[in-house]
């Protein structure tokens, strides 16, 4: 590892007694949930949604549904800088780690890491140097393209932290992200069936979060697991199907479902299911809403305060040190 920085990793328990740590995205799906007067209302109820679509996925051996219960765990990743100065360390990026608990058995299972992905990085490249490429164009009159080497060192301290000893030591397996499908493609239903993913969708060509997730080193397959009303999009190294247990699958399905229901339900608490041929859509108005609710434009709006944060507290002050061991010319 180099010399100029190292990785070390904190955990913070994700129950009905969570609050956010001052270096949490205050938009991350479970730091958004624990702020307001409900705030314990939305964390019991999140939770109880995971562990009844877990319970339901894994139906065998499990009459009355209730067999099992998830532990979750928040994992914050904090990028230390050997220099001495204000902003020595960095948070990051923010998962999940999933432990499955079988009350007939009393053992306790390792579910898969991951799951949810936060990146005050990935804030950076998205809500500060896109629009300024943007506009840099728009004003050269040229048609707007990604600025030079977009999501390399996102991509590259992702990698780095995957291979790492402080990730290797803690975490058997390589992490599966679960997010939402993109509404900018079409996505088609293809023959192809798992027993707990669910039903295979295949899209002609990748998303920009997909090729940006590829410079992670993560590839992407969609599945539309059973009781879904549409698909999800896994990020995985290595075999999504192959690599883990049927629980651990459950496990990430059942957790991220359950989000995507709260922040995205036009898509993933519609009242009819994906068809055959599905272009996905936040200007549905055929969906159900949970008891959760929350702010899509102030998530926009913090996005963009927290992407001027890693501007000037990690790109700017580290500038040098980063390219150096990127072998890259940070973007501006």
């Amino acid at each position: 590892m180099t010399d100029d920085f190292a990785f070390s990793i904190t955990t913070t328990r994700f129950d009905e007694r969570y609050a956010p740590s001052e270096d949490s995205r205050i938009t991350t799906n479970f730091a958004n949930l624990a702020r307001g007067p409900h705030r314990q209302e939305n964390l019991r109820g999140a939770l109880t949604m995971i562990d009844r679509r877990f319970n339901d996925l894994a139906h065998w051996d499990n009459p009355t549904g209730d067999r099992y219960a998830l532990e979750l765990e928040i994992v914050s990743v904090q990028l230390e800088f050997a220099a001495e100065g204000a902003d020595q360390r960095f948070p990051l990026i923010e998962v999940l780690d999933i432990h499955i608990l079988d009350g007939h058995t009393g053992a306790r299972h390792h579910g898969i890491v991951g799951n949810n992905f936060s990146s005050y990085l990935r804030d950076y490249d998205f809500s500060v140097l896109l629009p300024a490429s943007a506009h840099r164009a728009k004003e050269a009159g040229e048609a707007p393209a990604l600025p030079r080497d977009f999501g390399e060192l996102h991509g590259r301290l992702f990698r780095h932290f995957l291979d790492s000893v402080t990730y290797r030591e803690r975490f058997p397996q390589s992490p599966v992200i679960c997010i939402s499908v993109s509404t900018s493609k079409t996505y088609r239903r293809s023959e192809n069936h798992h027993p707990i993913l669910g039903v295979e969708y295949v899209q002609d060509e990748h998303s920009l979060t997909d090729e940006y997730f590829g410079k992670m080193g993560l590839q992407v397959r969609y599945f539309m697991p059973r009781g879904s009303v549409a698909p999800l999009a896994f990020y995985f190294r290595g075999d999504l199907l192959t690599d883990y247990s049927d629980l651990q699958l459950a496990g990430t399905i059942s957790t991220m479902e359950a989000f995507q229901k709260i922040y995205r339900p036009e898509i993933y608490n519609a009242n009819s299911a994906a068809p055959a041929l599905y272009r996905p859509s936040l200007e549905s108005q055929d969906y159900s809403r949970t008891r959760i609710d929350y702010d899509r434009e102030e998530r926009s709006r913090l996005a963009l305060t927290q992407g001027r944060y890693t501007e000037e507290h990690f790109v700017e002050p580290h500038r040098d040190v980063l390219e150096r061991w990127a072998g890259i010319a940070v973007p501006v």
